[in-house]
């Protein structure tokens, strides 16, 4: 195997890892262990705006972590570095949850809250690697093949997981309960050992060497504030910032509160989990697929095709009631979910100029996170006033139909000659 087929692999590998956590904590078998356990004695309404709240906490400190961490991993070369702390971060939170019980909603909250940062702040570092171990004619390939593998990763954990909680004899357990915080464990251990080849095989690259005479903070604060200036300059790259802001808020809403919104209005937790599963395993060839039709009709016009079929998801989810609905939406968000968060980062990694990858995706993480604090506060807000969290679903609609609009209006070529004429390899 070449270096670069190696890089690419090592690179896919972490998210095959630390998938897991986003499919057994965020999306699965947290969720509903802190309705039914770490919630337990508080009304269930009460329990779902706990979990948006303990969310929107999450992806603000991130928002806020995003562009410093971004721009120091850029002047120090140091992106692996970063990385690897921020996955141990999340791994150890992982393994901790174990350790909650009856009513400690605080506790679980506050876990879940570092295991969020930890997860989402590793991210916006391996991210920061696709310029580096893909060029740009196969940056929609190598992407789309991350996120594929995070759905086998995710998908097979989750599996494995799935059959602990319904069948704890199986495992030697004595019940779903341990079942399930035994499930959290292996989230840290899965994470851990398919990171291992990334830290191994895949280094930052080589810079000149720059003489700091202050601290990293202060360097990163200095170098956020030259970026708001600058990004002035990549008009193409805002635009595309906005509309990512923008529809990610209902993506990432509907990742993070799906199921405990399911269990609200009455789905039971196996279809709830079955239904998760089923994302997942359809998630695999259709994220491919994605990096097929990019090729095809490029890659904006895929990703404002998954955004339509979102919209409908949105409308389609105000009006579900069954488990029967619960599969059929499962599977219409494995279609699309994969696609387009692959496209979304390929396409932004192609207008980002070389030598600010860290920079800049520290930007396009808060692009993210900013926007994922308001769609689950307001799932959470709404639910808690009306008492009905329906009526939370339909903002999401809003968020897709503007997505859509912005994201029609980038020049992606526009924006990756741009990138090129002002490319710089040496820190500022």
């Amino acid at each position: 195997m070449n270096k670069n087929k190696k890089a690419q692999l090592s690179w896919a590998l972490y998210d095959f890892g630390n998938s897991a956590f986003a499919t057994t904590i965020l999306a699965a078998i947290l969720p509903i262990y802190y309705s039914s356990v770490a919630a337990k004695g508080l009304d269930e309404g009460l329990a779902t705006s706990y979990w948006g709240y303990s969310n929107s906490i999450a992806v603000f400190i991130v928002a806020i972590l995003a562009p410093i961490l971004g721009a120091i991993s850029d002047y120090s070369a140091a992106k692996k570095k970063f990385l690897r702390f921020f996955a141990f971060m999340g791994i150890i939170a992982s393994i901790l949850l174990a350790f909650v019980g009856e009513g400690q909603y605080i506790f679980a909250s506050i876990l879940f809250i570092v295991g969020s940062i930890g997860f989402s702040g590793a991210n916006i570092f391996y991210d920061a690697f696709l310029p580096e171990v893909a060029d740009e004619k196969d940056m929609d390939k190598v992407s789309s093949t991350g996120f594929a593998y995070g759905y086998i990763g995710g998908g097979l954990l989750l599996l494995i997981n799935v059959l602990m909680i319904l069948n704890p004899s199986w495992f030697g357990l004595p019940n779903t309960t341990v079942a399930s915080q035994v499930s959290f464990v292996t989230v840290g251990i899965w994470w851990f050992v398919f990171s291992i080849p990334l830290f191994k095989n895949i280094k930052d690259e080589k810079r000149m060497h720059v003489k700091r005479d202050k601290s990293y903070i202060r360097i990163g604060f200095s170098r956020v504030s030259n970026t708001f200036r600058e990004i002035r300059q990549y008009k193409q790259l805002l635009i595309f910032l906005l509309a990512f802001w923008m529809y990610n808020d209902g993506i990432s809403t509907i990742i993070r509160m799906a199921t405990i919104y399911g269990s609200e209005i009455g789905i039971d937790q196996n279809s709830l989990i079955i239904a998760l599963l089923i994302t997942q395993f359809v998630g695999i060839p259709c994220t491919f697929f994605f990096g097929w039709l990019a090729t095809k009709i490029t890659a904006k016009k895929a990703l404002i095709a998954s955004l339509i079929v979102y919209l409908g998801i949105v409308i389609l989810g105000y009006f579900m009631s069954s488990a029967l609905h619960f599969y059929l939406l499962a599977i219409c968000v494995g279609l699309v979910q994969g696609g387009a968060q692959s496209l979304s980062r390929s396409i932004f990694g192609k207008m980002v100029p070389a030598g600010k990858q860290g920079e800049f995706f520290g930007f396009y993480g808060i692009s993210s996170k900013f926007a994922a604090i308001f769609g689950p506060f307001i799932f959470g807000l709404v639910g808690q006033l009306t008492g009905n969290s329906r009526l939370g679903i339909l903002s999401l609609v809003f968020f897709f139909i503007v997505g859509i609009i912005l994201i029609s209006l980038v020049n992606v070529d526009k924006g990756i000659k741009d990138a090129k004429r002002m490319s710089t390899v040496t820190p500022r």
